[in-house]
């Protein structure tokens, strides 16, 4: 499997029951991305990674509340629960990830200015990550995705691998959404159609 990669999106205690932004069964998922994190030679991870104060928070914008969303200079942006701040335990992976031999961690939504999604660029679909330039040095073609959430960081993550040239697959079984008016049947139909495998 030396061409494949995992890339595990952003299993993080707060993206999990209990956390401050959690997704329905999130920490469902947990068992089969630990399986799968057997089967691969190649493990990368992504990790949510905010400052305080960070501009996707609902928080710091006078008036507004969690889900709402506000023009930024890159676009709109839904706004969110502070989650995922720098340090914090709910920016921790879930306490029974098995992320040890992920060979690269993959932090992200770290500018204040700026949300971050995808794995691969962040919300203004300019600025990127690094981690294409990663795949492409070590010869991978090939990248499969699970995780949290289906319709937002794993579906951005997912068509930017497939816009990027690689062949993409998602494993629906190791993925919750969030399902924010209708997200997650919506970016499913975007995946399909963008031509990301559903497993």
């Amino acid at each position: 499997m030396a061409a494949e990669a995992l890339i595990v999106i952003d299993v993080q205690n707060d993206f999990c029951p209990g956390g401050a932004l959690a997704v329905s069964g999130g920490d469902e998922i947990v068992p089969v991305v630990n399986d799968l994190i057997r089967k691969f030679d190649h493990v990368i991870l992504t990790q949510d990674w905010h400052p305080a104060g960070h501009s996707s928070f609902a928080s710091v914008h006078p008036g507004k509340a969690p889900f709402e969303t506000v023009a930024m200079s890159y676009g709109e942006q839904t706004l969110w629960p502070d989650h995922c701040v720098q340090g914090s335990t709910g920016a921790d992976f879930h306490p029974s990830l098995e992320w040890t031999r992920a060979e690269l961690v993959i932090r992200k939504g770290f500018r204040t200015g700026i949300d971050s999604y995808s794995a691969f660029f962040e919300n203004d679909r300019r600025t990127p990550t690094g981690l294409a330039g990663y795949l492409r040095d070590r010869g991978i073609e090939s990248v499969i995705l699970c995780g949290l959430a289906t319709d937002f960081c794993v579906a951005y993550s997912a068509l930017d691998a497939v816009a990027q040239g690689f062949s993409t697959s998602v494993v629906l079984d190791a993925c919750r959404g969030i399902d924010l008016n209708g997200s997650l049947s919506a970016m499913i139909v975007r995946m399909r159609q963008a031509g990301v495998r559903m497993v």
